[in-house]
């Protein structure tokens, strides 16, 4: 599970104002991940004179490439962890530990449907790169604050996949001005037969949602209503990333509708929607 994450790339990803970066690390991580799940990695200043700061890093895997025997992560500089990990250069050696936790399924037949809010959109590189390997279509639902910032987050490696975009922006600077939740709720609707076209095909869709909380909540209840599968990827604080801090605990009903609690780190961070108990904190 521990192992040496050798850097092979690391670069800014669109504006500098977005403080975006993409990192690959080759190393045997690669043999075993899946869409989903996230590796930690160990970051300490250049001397390296000290274990502060002490915890690892959780990030979730992109991309991955098993003949390359790579990981690619994407993350955004937020405080003094990815502060020092911004530092990493190419051809130096970075502890990490992984793949970790449960990663997302694959519907059998129809459509997959990828919900992301923000930066939410990064656990999903993986999964549309094992979806279309297997010949499944995928259509993207993606809510951002900007124009800036999708494209500075991956908008043209997404369009060149040749897939379903539905984009929505905070301030209307690039597809729909509004929530993504929007999007979604229109799409859910129009496939669904109704009294004017009660010869409508309804396609077979599952959803796989990854971002904010509260985005999440809101997809999950949507698809609830349509009678669609959803997977939700939950981010929580973590301090071991193995299950035994219980750090990040989160609440989930049982199929009896009894509340019970998971560690995201070690159970999820993938989770039926309809598990989640939204109004809990985790």
């Amino acid at each position: 599970m521990l192992a040496q994450g050798l850097v092979v790339s690391h670069e800014q990803m669109g504006s500098s104002n977005q403080k975006l970066r993409r990192l690959v690390l080759q190393g045997p991580v690669a043999q075993t991940a899946k869409a989903g799940q996230f590796v930690t990695v160990q970051v300490q200043d250049s001397a390296r004179t000290s274990f502060d700061p002490l915890l690892r890093r959780p990030i979730s895997i992109a991309e991955i490439s098993q003949e390359r025997d790579e990981i690619t992560l994407f993350y955004r500089i937020k405080g003094r962890g990815t502060e020092i990990l911004a530092q990493a250069r190419c051809g130096d050696s970075l502890s990490i530990m992984g793949p970790l936790g449960n990663g997302f399924s694959l519907p059998e037949e129809g459509e997959l449907w990828l919900v992301a809010g923000g930066i939410g959109i990064f656990p999903l590189f993986a999964l549309v790169q094992s979806a279309l390997s297997q010949g499944l279509k995928v259509r993207l639902f993606w809510g951002g604050e900007s124009k800036a910032f999708l494209e500075s987050a991956g908008l043209t490696s997404w369009k060149e996949l040749g897939i379903e975009l539905s984009l929505s922006t905070l301030d209307g600077s690039l597809g729909e001005k509004g929530l993504v939740t929007e999007l979604v709720q229109s799409a859910l609707s129009q496939n669904k037969p109704t009294e004017s076209k009660p010869e409508a095909k309804e396609v077979k869709v599952s959803v796989a949602a990854c971002g904010p909380k509260g985005m999440m909540q809101s997809v999950t209840e949507l698809c609830q209503r349509f009678n669609v599968p959803i997977e939700v990827s939950l981010e929580e604080r973590m301090g071991c990333a193995v299950g035994a801090c219980l750090g990040c605990v989160c609440t989930l009903k049982d199929k009896a509708g009894r509340q019970i609690h998971k560690k995201v780190c070690l159970d999820g961070p993938v989770f039926r929607g309809e598990e989640v108990v939204w109004n809990e904190t985790c």
